[in-house]
């Protein structure tokens, strides 16, 4: 049986897929993208809104498997029963239960591996509809289906913080909001919001340069975004800029820099700055140069490793440098669910490790009176205040710098709560998790 490409049941088969590739240590964009291929945009579209919604609920998804089924089904039909179950679980759900139920019985049904099974997902999903409410409760006993987390991902963030390690994790389930840095060389944040209302798009300021949107939508429906006026970029990273204080002609060093979003914030507070964009893939750093042409701004954009400076450095030292470098990512999950259910234990030793030998290596090419910002899209001590602390010990000639340190995500309730105040507030009110500190190399 052919599915109707417009119908759910074709998405449901498609994000089942993606949901495999996941399982099997694939990054969910990439997941999406494979599965996706010579889909029309709207059902990409479509796939990409289950996939994530179904990563977001793994943790609930695997126990309602283990408990609904006596013995464990084959993949395929567990990957298209999660990608449902988490449809049905979702607040506001995204679909009626019964076109759930039966689109997901289509899917099954069209696919020759998993049609003998249909019989199943159908009784599986009709099961839990009846006995939703009983079930929820039980899963709260679970730790890994009640926060959907994995147990070693629990266990840091309650040791890290615990009086708010339960808000930490609530807030990375959240759906994100869409928002805007406005470029302020080209317009300013009010006028940019009178622009959207004109247009009949709903936004609030929640930063200094920082709209968010009441709905996210295509860029390509955004007033003035191929024109430079704004880009897309979380509100909490719109800071790396900023605390790095950059001043006219300065020699500034973004290392780490894809897809270009902090090079081009800079590039918009300061004139005449010689900025370096470092990137060690090619292709993305050809994502670096694309933004920057939509910005009309240029940069000296570089293929090296930041940690290696003698195959790439010209020997000038630099002002500032932005060493925004890669970590765990754990910060940011609510805009990468699959962040939680890829990583490692181990992979955060490791990332320590290299995230000092960058620093390390980027000290060397900082003139004196210089500042360096470390940054990191983290919620890990390992990540943050524990490496902060070891750069005081271990740079030579640095001084630390006042920073925010942890930004932790935003609640989901205060994150809707009062409003960005220009010149009061000093931080956003919706943002994801980071880390800064500043170091200035002694003069």
């Amino acid at each position: 049986m052919r599915l109707p490409p417009d119908s759910l049941a074709h998405a449901l088969s498609i994000a089942a897929a993606a949901l495999g590739k996941l399982r099997q240590g694939t990054a969910l964009p990439q997941a999406v993208d494979g599965a996706c291929q010579g889909q029309p945009g709207p059902v990409r579209g479509a796939v990409q809104d289950l996939a994530y919604r179904a990563t977001r609920w793994l943790g609930s998804t695997d126990w309602l498997i283990r408990t609904l089924i006596p013995r464990p089904p084959a993949e395929g039909a567990a990957n298209l029963l999660r990608v449902a179950l988490a449809q049905l679980l979702d607040e506001p759900p995204p679909y009626a239960p019964f076109t759930v139920v039966d689109q997901t019985v289509r899917a099954a049904s069209a696919d020759p591996k998993l049609a003998h099974g249909k019989g199943m997902v159908n009784g599986v999903l009709r099961r839990f509809l009846r006995e939703q409410g009983a079930l929820v409760a039980a899963m709260q006993a679970d730790p890994v289906a009640a926060t959907n987390y994995p147990q070693w991902w629990i266990d840091a963030a309650r040791s890290a913080y615990p009086e708010a390690w339960q808000h930490i994790l609530a807030a990375g389930n959240q759906r994100p909001p869409m928002v805007l840095r406005v470029n302020p060389r080209r317009v300013t944040v009010d006028a940019y919001l009178a622009r959207l209302a004109e247009a009949g798009i709903d936004a609030d300021r929640i930063g200094e340069q920082a709209v968010r949107l009441a709905r996210a939508l295509p860029v390509a429906e955004l007033p003035g975004f191929a024109e430079g006026d704004v880009s897309v970029q979380d509100a909490g990273a719109q800071l790396a800029a900023r605390l790095l204080d950059v001043a006219a002609g300065q020699r500034v060093l973004d290392a780490c820099a894809a897809p270009g979003g902090k090079t081009g914030h800079l590039l918009e507070l300061a004139d005449n700055l010689e900025v370096t964009a470092l990137e060690s893939d090619a292709a993305r750093a050809m994502r670096i140069r694309e933004n920057l042409a939509r910005l009309r701004q240029t940069a000296d954009v570089c293929v090296g490793d930041a940690a290696k400076p003698d195959t790439w450095w010209d020997g000038r030292p630099f002002d500032r440098i932005l060493a925004d470098v890669p970590c765990s990512a754990a910060g940011i999950v609510r805009r990468h669910p699959d962040i939680r259910w890829l990583r490692r234990p181990a992979d955060l030793k490791a990332l320590a490790t290299l995230q000092r030998d960058i620093v390390r290596a980027l000290w060397t090419c900082l003139a004196p009176g210089g500042k360096l910002l470390y940054v990191t899209c983290s919620i890990f001590p390992t990540e943050g205040e524990a490496q902060a602390q070891w750069f005081e010990r271990h740079l030579q000639d640095a001084i630390r710098l006042h920073a925010p340190g942890q930004l932790l995500p935003a609640a989901p309730d205060a994150a809707q709560a009062g409003g960005f105040v220009p010149g009061v507030s000093s931080l956003p009110v919706d943002h994801d998790g980071f880390f800064y500190a500043v170091f200035q190399k002694r003069p």
